[in-house]
């Protein structure tokens, strides 16, 4: 994937959050590695892998359609999650004091969610398919159809009876 400006200026914004917490704290803030491959409602997430380099993905679509409050809030949002966790341990509240008191350090708001526009965001649709049991009928997504025809088994919850596929005609 290409790279932006924009996708530069995160990149750039988020050296110096590091660099700020780094300062603040007295300890070197480690390094991150930032993705713009987020899709959906989320603008952005912090993943920590075991014993790996923290990733922040940011939603490049959210970025672009609401650059100016994205660079204000989502970035330091994300960056305050990997510094609290780096600092504090890994054994805090996402959104806890610690997180807040980087926040604040940033001069950011400390809030947990956005209220971006997400219509044009990109979702994925799973693929319904029919069941049924002696009460009524099911629809289950692609993921559970395809653990089904791996051996997994439903049951209802209201009649406890094993879940059967319905005819191919009635697969939405």
């Amino acid at each position: 994937m290409f790279e932006t400006a924009l996708q530069k200026e995160v990149e750039q914004l988020t050296l110096q959050l590091l660099t700020t917490a780094g300062k603040h704290f007295g300890k070197a803030p480690g390094k991150v590695n930032i993705k713009f491959d987020l899709t959906g409602k989320a603008a952005g997430m912090a993943l920590f892998p075991h014993r790996a380099t923290p990733i922040i993905r940011f939603n490049a679509l959210l970025l672009l359609e609401n650059r100016e409050d994205f660079l204000k809030r989502t970035v330091p949002h994300e960056v305050a999650h990997v510094i609290a966790r780096n600092i504090f341990g890994k054994k805090i509240r996402p959104h806890g004091v610690e997180w807040k008191q980087v926040m604040e350090l940033f001069g950011a708001e400390a809030s947990r969610c956005h209220s971006y526009d997400v219509s044009r965001s990109t979702r994925r649709t799973l693929k319904r398919f029919s069941y049924h049991c002696e009460c009524r009928t099911h629809e289950l997504s692609s993921i559970r159809h395809n653990r089904v025809l791996q051996g997994q088994r439903y049951h209802c919850v209201k009649c406890s009876q094993p879940l059967k596929q319905s005819s191919d005609t009635d697969n939405l």
